[in-house]
């Protein structure tokens, strides 16, 4: 019986819900299929949702507060005459005949009396009523006729009675109708003093977004240095802008970078191609009918047209990463293996400094061998680009936790410590490297640094200036 009650009243609440409900989602409909047909701006579609908010308010405080109020006149109804008819009801049941005479309720409709298997056994009017106490049928029997079913269980005489009584309830409809019609139009006349403000604190509301608006539409190259005004902004809005203008350092940082490095690249390409078209001049003034001159054209031309193409290659590499088109041919095996053919070769190739190689461990890595190749021996060359003559270079391998470290260590000009967060940038060269003798174009370390990132290790560099640097690669191992 408990689970039937808990059953009918989840429907009952459902059923209600839904009633409650209908007009709200005609309503959402409706905006939407409006806001779908036409382009709407924030301010309005902020000041539509606070309107629909507030008809969704004023229908929930109608509905709410006429169900209230009817259940109120109810239970009132119930303490003057429903308890009086019932307690008559109950001293009338030894003789049915004489109900008639003690009831004088011009509110009751009818009245039914069942005994205990619901056999009617009195009614006012010729007709079979079933019995009935469920609150559905009350609800639909209020709304659609304003009669209210009272069902009573009564105990008289060691007997079991059921009844109802159908009361007239229209008095009660009316008033509680009067009272929805008047919070209804009450809470309406609020929308002539809610329009006006919602439509100006929209208008407040999205303001700083149209200055941001404004603002952005105003950003070109020429003044890439603008940015937002966060004051005055508050919350989410004040994020946004402290976000775009945090965007915009980060633009303005990276065009700036661009175009430095455009402008030493070009400075870098203009001063061989500046040496070639002298010595192409001078052979075509009079050095082409001279040997040694012819030569000496031929020797300078070829020198730095490599330089130029080795230029050009670091510049395409550098590209081709900034593209993220960049390949690695990556495979399992011994750092040793490129660890000593670099010693070889650059024993090699130099003899005019003291070198230390000691790989203590070995250990395998997955990485593109060539690559990893070059990043080492751009350390090594630059030990000895900076190293005086005789001096000492130390390369060692050993293992560092979850890396392979290689260090390359030098007793060279050392880096001052204004140059140390530099030394990465593009075509960035400390003041004593700035000479034709020392060579190089300052992409070498960055090239480095490309392909080391790109296996997912690390470069750290310690450095004292006149006392050398140290330069350690770290690689993750298998």
């Amino acid at each position: 019986m408990a689970k039937k009650r808990k059953s009918v009243l989840a429907i009952i609440f459902t059923i209600l819900l839904s009633i409650i409900l209908f007009p709200f989602k005609l309503i959402k409909n409706f905006f939407v299929a409006i806001s779908k047909r036409l382009k709407f701006s924030i301010a309005f579609k902020i000041s539509a949702s606070y309107f629909l908010l507030y008809i969704v308010i004023v229908l929930i405080v109608t509905a709410t507060s006429s169900i209230g109020y009817f259940v109120f006149l109810l239970n009132d109804f119930k303490k003057t005459n429903v308890d009086n008819d019932i307690k008559k009801i109950s001293e009338s049941l030894d003789n049915i005949s004489t109900i008639d005479n003690a009831l004088n309720n011009d509110d009751i409709k009818d009245l039914t009396i069942y005994n205990f298997d619901y056999t009617n056994i009195y009614s006012f009017k010729e007709d079979n009523k079933k019995y009935t106490n469920n609150i559905i049928s009350i609800l639909e029997e209020i709304i659609k006729n304003s009669i209210y079913i009272h069902s009573k269980e009564i105990h008289e005489n060691n007997q079991i009675y059921f009844v109802n009584i159908y009361y007239n309830v229209s008095s009660l409809v009316s008033q509680t109708s009067y009272i929805a019609i008047f919070i209804f139009l009450s809470s309406t006349a609020g929308i002539l003093l809610f329009i006006p403000i919602v439509s100006k604190t929209s208008t407040k509301l999205i303001k700083p977004i149209k200055n941001m608006t404004q603002i952005a539409k105003t950003i070109t190259v020429s003044n890439i240095n603008t940015r937002l005004d966060i004051k005055g902004t508050q919350d989410e809005l004040k994020e946004l802008s402290m976000t775009f203008n945090e965007m915009m350092d980060r633009i303005e940082n990276g065009y700036k970078s661009q175009q430095q490095f455009v402008s030493d690249a070009s400075h870098e390409l203009r001063t061989p191609i500046a040496v070639m078209k002298g010595y192409v001049n001078m052979l075509d003034r009079w050095g082409k009918n001279d040997k040694a001159v012819l030569e000496e054209a031929i020797t300078a031309v070829k020198n730095e047209t490599d330089n130029m193409q080795d230029l050009v290659e670091k510049l395409l590499f550098i590209a081709r990463s900034d593209k993220q088109t960049l390949n690695f041919t990556k495979e399992d095996f011994n750092i040793s293996e490129i660890l000593f053919e670099i010693e070889k070769e650059t024993l090699m190739i130099d003899n005019k400094h003291e070198f230390e190689f000691r790989f203590m461990q070995d250990a395998h890595v997955y990485a593109d061998k060539n690559w990893i190749k070059q990043a080492v021996r751009i350390f090594i060359e630059n030990a000895i680009k900076f190293t005086p003559e005789k001096g000492r270079i130390s390369v060692y391998g050993f293992l560092n936790e979850e890396f392979y470290a290689i260090r390359i260590k030098d007793t060279g000009i050392g880096i001052d410590k204004k140059d140390l967060p530099k030394i990465f940038d593009r075509l960035y060269r400390a003041e004593e490297s700035r000479n034709r003798q020392i060579g190089g174009h300052g992409l070498g370390l960055s090239i480095a640094k490309i392909i080391i990132v790109g296996h997912k290790g690390k470069i750290k560099v310690k450095s004292t200036k006149g006392q050398g640097a140290e330069f350690t690669i770290l690689l993750p191992h298998l």
